[in-house]
Formats: C-alpha cells, sequence, structure tokens
C-alpha cells in the first residue's frame, strides 16, 4: 500500500462517522500530511456544518502549508450552506490535493479541482476510487438520478418464508437481529411498507433507541385509524400512498393529526413505485429502506429499483405452500438473468445468519 492509499484509507474512515448524520450532504473524510506524518484530520459531521476539509485545515493550523490534503471527494467550489471548500485549501497554503472521487453535483462538478489547478496546486484524482464510492453511493445516486437509495430488507426462515400459512410472523429473526435492524433504521430517511405488512404485523416502524435520523413512514395503500402507525404520529411522521382514485376526505384524520396523504396518479404499481422514488428524491431523501410485504418488494425489485439488500436468515423451517416468500411481483424467468448481490458480507447474529450486499447497476 503506497502512502497515498494508506492515508486516502484513512480519509474514508474518517467519513464513515459521519452516516446517519450528514445526508443528504455526503459523507467526506480529509486528511492533511506533511513529510509524511498526519498533522490534521476531519469528516464531515453534521448537516449545514463546517466541511471535512475545513475540519482537518484547522486541525493543521500553519502546518498545512506545503503540505498536501488528503480528501475522499472533489472539494467544492460553491457557497451553499457553508463557504467553498476550495478557497480555504488555497488559505492554508496545500501544496497538493489528492481526491477518491470528483462531485458530480452540477455546483462543482471538476470545478473544485480545475479552480485548484488554475491555482498553481497539484490535483491527483482516483486515488481508492472504488471504496469511496462505495462509501458515497447513496450520495451519488440521489445526485445523478433524483431518486435515493433503495435499501430493501426481510427476514426469513430457513425454508425462505416470511410468515406461516397463517400469517403468523412473529417473530422470526432474534433479538440480536431486530437490534441491527433498528440501527439501521436509525440512519434512513424513509421506511416503506405495504398496506398488507401494516395489517398482518401492525409495526411502529421506528428505531428503538432512536437513531441519528428520524424516518417518515411511508405506508403503500390503505391504512385505518387503530394501527399503532396512525395512533403516534406524534413521534414519527407518516405518509400514506395511495392511488387517484383516493377522495381525501377519507384520510382527513391523517391530515388534521399532521400526517400526508400522496396521491401518485396512476394505478400502475410500477409506475407508482417510480413516481414516489422521484418524490421521494425531489425530497433530498438519500436512504429508503423497504421492509415488505412480498408485493411491494416484488414491485421494487421488478422496476429495477433496488440497490442494497439485508436478510436475516433463522434457523427454523414452517413449510406451507400458501405461507408467503420475500419477494413476490413478476420475477424473473430465466435462471441466468437471477439479480446476483455484489459486496457481500455474512455474520452470525446470535442463531440468525445476517447476509447483506448490493445490486450491480447496468
Amino acid at each position: 500500500m503506497t502512502d497515498d492509499t494508506l492515508f486516502m484509507q484513512r480519509a474514508i474512515d474518517l467519513a464513515r462517522q459521519g452516516e446517519g448524520h450528514v445526508e443528504p450532504n455526503p459523507m467526506v473524510g480529509a486528511v492533511v500530511v506533511r513529510h509524511g506524518q498526519v498533522v490534521g484530520e476531519g469528516y464531515h459531521q453534521k448537516f449545514g456544518g463546517p466541511h471535512a476539509e475545513v475540519h482537518a485545515l484547522a486541525a493543521a493550523g500553519e502546518s498545512a502549508r506545503g503540505a498536501t490534503l488528503y480528501v475522499t471527494l472533489e472539494p467544492c467550489c460553491h457557497t451553499g450552506k457553508t463557504p467553498p471548500c476550495t478557497q480555504a485549501v488555497l488559505a492554508a497554503g496545500i501544496a497538493r490535493v489528492v481526491v477518491a472521487v470528483g462531485d458530480p453535483f452540477p455546483q462543482v462538478d471538476g470545478g473544485g479541482i480545475a479552480q485548484l489547478r488554475a491555482a498553481g496546486i497539484e490535483c491527483e484524482v482516483g486515488v481508492l476510487e472504488r471504496e469511496a464510492r462505495y462509501l458515497l453511493a447513496p450520495y451519488l445516486k440521489l445526485v445523478t438520478t433524483g431518486k435515493p437509495w433503495v435499501i430493501a430488507k426481510w427476514a426469513m426462515t430457513l425454508d425462505g418464508k416470511m410468515a406461516t400459512h397463517t400469517g403468523s410472523s412473529q417473530w422470526i429473526s432474534g433479538e440480536s437481529s431486530r437490534a441491527v435492524v433498528h440501527k439501521i433504521r436509525g440512519r434512513m430517511d424513509a421506511i416503506v411498507v405495504g398496506s398488507g405488512t401494516v395489517h398482518a404485523d401492525d409495526p411502529l416502524l421506528t428505531a428503538r433507541p432512536a437513531g441519528p435520523r428520524v424516518p417518515v413512514r411511508v405506508v403503500l395503500g390503505d391504512l385505518t385509524t387503530d394501527t399503532k402507525l396512525a395512533q403516534t404520529m406524534d413521534e414519527a411522521p407518516l405518509m400514506v400512498v395511495r392511488q387517484r382514485d383516493t377522495e381525501a376526505d377519507e384520510y382527513q384524520w391523517l391530515l388534521d393529526g399532521g400526517g400526508e396523504l400522496w396521491i401518485s396518479g396512476t394505478d400502475d404499481r410500477l409506475t407508482r413505485i417510480n413516481l414516489l422514488l422521484d418524490e421521494l428524491g425531489s425530497r433530498r431523501m438519500t436512504n429508503v429502506l423497504v421492509e415488505g410485504g412480498g408485493k411491494v418488494l416484488g414491485a421494487l425489485f421488478d422496476a429495477h429499483a433496488v440497490d442494497e439488500v439485508h436478510v436475516f436468515i433463522a434457523p427454523k423451517i414452517v413449510g406451507g405452500e400458501g405461507a408467503p416468500t420475500p419477494v413476490a411481483g413478476l420475477g424473473l424467468s430465466d435462471m441466468a438473468a437471477a439479480w446476483q448481490l455484489v459486496d457481500t458480507r455474512i455474520e452470525t447474529l446470535g442463531t440468525d445468519m445476517y447476509l447483506s450486499g448490493r445490486l450491480p447497476k447496468s
């Protein structure tokens, strides 16, 4: 491992500490190195706060003059909630800047590097680019497509069932698995479920204990006032997504309680999914967790809208031809076309197996 990759890896590790705190901004880390020694480091800590470069340069002080700055994302060159990072880099007297990934944000998009080079600063782009892109993937998707990063999550038995043939589903996974789910929820912008899941499980869809974010709970389909979701609008936001033939008067109780009714304008399931993701993206939601049921997850897979999968597999067998499976929808006709996860990780949680991975995009 070269010095450049070593210091960039440190910047990536720092960036990860901002997860859940900085969105819709990107997670960014920065390290200042002089004569082979780290003299300052920092990361973007919260949305609206100073960027990683500013923290690192402040920590380095006068030692930044003539030093190298390693940063996971191209320094910004525009004034947003904070001043341009390029100006801070120039003022600090940095001699060289090493960047992992260029920023596709329209107000940057190569402009930061160009500005630094025009000022005589040596710039190198692409060090540990793959690793940085992995961390930045939700941000990059939101900026380039306008849609949030979609995470599909489910728990199932060893024989691939989400419930018994009678609908009994609590609990499939153990306490350790459920603790991980709550941690994931706590960094999401929205949690999506179908009305079938609400009627079967009556979930709260909150993170317990609370995480850095409070996700909007989104229900696809009908919702009644006797559900936990309807009764806890003071604890977390609630959105109900309905088809175009829905009368707003039916959900006056939702509106009166501070919830939101979003009417998609179409009856087609795949179109409705894409319109919803566009809507959530327009609100700058970065990460969306979809917890089922099978019809909703199936529609998302059919629409090629899933980016990441988290599955909790319990060493239990329930059988039953009519017992529901995690992913319904149209599905695929050819096994050779099956969705294949990459960057998979497998770990044991109590007696459960926890598998996660991402879906490559063509």
